[in-house]
């Protein structure tokens, strides 16, 4: 075969190309290695308030010293944090636009809702996971009931006269209360909210009667005496509340967890998401984060980038039979 002689112009043309390919590459490395140089928007899915904007909040006061940087929380609440999760799939895929990572809106959206503003396995790059909590059945005090058989009884002799809230359609609460009523065999209606904070208020104002939700909230009510605490959605109880049983003690096979995270949009160079990862990790490892997660009631529960988008799908597919069974469809 004869040697092919170039155009001086096309050969140079082509070695360009060959040189440009390692300093594109490396300079992606380089601005991984300098993130952040300006603050970052850190969207919270929820309003401010609840227990995974707090969780957020706890989160990102730690990066803000491992970085030097400011995090700034921008909390975007609706449609159990679909309206916040677009805005982070939208947003440029440059590090300057996280957020949070939810159960609500990355694994169960998918099946609860007939259409979304986005693909929760595609158009997202997940980061890492950072917690996994229980929620808590909780009451308003003067509740007519002081255990989990005697709050079955009540709503069984009650049907449709009792309500649970929920921080928002498709959020865990919401998906809690749905598989209770599977499981205990009742007819509660359901009060959806934009987060928890304002179901919390309305609980304590006896406008709703009820609402599971993620532990960190309730337990601090409880601890006021504000609220009746009944069943802990995890497997067994909850160290943070010794006192109160496990609904599965009632229920054989009720166990719900929900899970936090970060990701960004999908596109992020992956020496970026190798760095963010690292500094999460690091934030998640400190003193000061294991004592407030303690404080909350959250479990530390550590995954990385490639593990975090497997756990997000093993979730969509296991409780895709759970949200169906319970009825619970988003139009």
């Amino acid at each position: 075969m004869k040697n092919v002689v170039l155009p001086r112009r096309r050969a140079l043309i082509l070695s360009g190309g060959a040189l440009a390919a390692p300093m594109i590459a490396s300079g992606a490395a380089r601005a991984a290695d300098e993130w952040p140089n300006k603050p970052v928007k850190y969207i919270v899915v929820f309003p401010a308030g609840g227990p995974t904007d707090t969780l957020s909040r706890i989160v990102c006061h730690e990066l803000e010293k491992l970085t030097n940087h400011q995090f700034i929380i921008d909390n975007k609440s609706g449609s159990g944090g679909v309206v916040g999760a677009e805005a982070i799939a939208r947003s440029a895929p440059d590090g300057y636009t996280i957020g949070l990572y939810t159960i609500a809106a990355h694994a169960i959206a998918p099946t609860l809702y007939t259409k979304l503003p986005f693909d929760a396995g595609k158009d997202f790059t997940g980061i890492a996971i950072l917690w996994e909590v229980p929620n808590m059945l909780m009451t308003r005090l003067d509740f007519p009931a002081n255990t989990v058989p005697e709050l079955i009884a009540l709503l069984k002799a009650n049907p449709g006269k009792y309500s649970f809230a929920s921080s928002g359609a498709g959020t865990s609460p919401q998906i809690t209360g749905e598989m209770f009523k599977s499981l205990a065999g009742v007819n509660i209606l359901h009060v959806p909210y934009r987060g928890s904070a304002p179901a919390h208020q309305d609980i304590l104002a006896g406008q709703v009667d009820m609402m599971f939700d993620n532990i960190p909230g309730p337990l601090g009510l409880m601890k006021g005496g504000k609220v009746k605490a009944f069943a802990v959605t995890s497997k067994e109880r909850h160290p943070a509340a010794p006192d109160v049983p496990a609904m599965a003690e009632f229920l054989p096979g009720f166990e719900i967890t929900s899970w936090g995270g970060v990701c960004g949009p999908a596109g992020l160079p992956p020496a970026m998401v190798t760095r963010l990862s690292e500094l999460l990790k690091k934030a998640l490892e400190s003193a000061a984060v294991k004592e407030a997660f303690d404080k909350q009631g959250a479990t530390r529960r550590w995954l990385n980038p490639a593990d975090t988008a497997a756990y997000r799908a093993d979730n969509e597919k296991r409780l895709a039979p759970i949200i169906k069974a319970s009825g619970a469809k988003v139009e």
